[in-house]
């Protein structure tokens, strides 16, 4: 099931790193691998909520997978809390964590909605997605690392118009 595929990919990177502090080099490789993530499944952020509804076992599946990466990504800001990049407390953190979710989820779908042709999609649109993400965060960078966090900005930033327009783009499998 493509799904599983799906889970077992985020799963695979969605962890903080083991016995060492977080880095900015680590938000990148999180940044970068969101990014393959959500540009090789699109389809499934696209339909979602249809594929939830008409498949029960998937949505209770789908839950906890959604449960579990809540709770790993805040684990990852923690260790960015930790490790002096980030400055939040912990409702912070949590708030964060969600609104984060609340964007890479829904990211294929407003672009589905605001786009004249939204079964064509290109990655640079995906990586919009990414950038919101990664802009939720720019308030709590730390001093210690705004030169650092300002180069992934940089990296990661598609004009708005880039990731609306209808150019030649791979298409969304039906």
């Amino acid at each position: 099931m493509l799904f599983s595929e799906y889970e077992s990919l985020v799963d695979s990177f969605l962890h903080p790193p083991q016995g060492r502090a977080a880095t900015v080099e680590d938000k990148r490789y999180y940044l970068k691998e969101l990014l393959s993530a959500m540009w090789r499944y699109r389809f499934l952020h696209r339909d979602l909520e249809h594929l939830l509804e008409s498949d029960p076992d998937l949505a209770a599946r789908y839950r906890r997978f959604s449960q579990r990466c809540v709770i790993q990504g805040t684990a990852i800001y923690k260790g960015f809390v930790e490790a002096g990049i980030l400055n939040m407390d912990r409702v912070q953190i949590e708030s964060l964590t969600i609104n984060a979710w609340i964007i890479l989820t829904s990211w294929v779908r407003f672009l589905c909605t605001t786009r004249e042709n939204s079964n064509h999609l290109s990655e640079q649109a995906i990586k919009r997605g990414v950038y919101q993400v990664l802009v939720l965060e720019a308030g709590f960078v730390s001093d210690q690392s705004r030169a650092e966090v300002n180069a992934l900005f940089e990296e990661f930033y598609v004009p708005l118009a880039q990731a609306l327009e209808d150019g030649p783009q791979d298409q969304i499998p039906s």
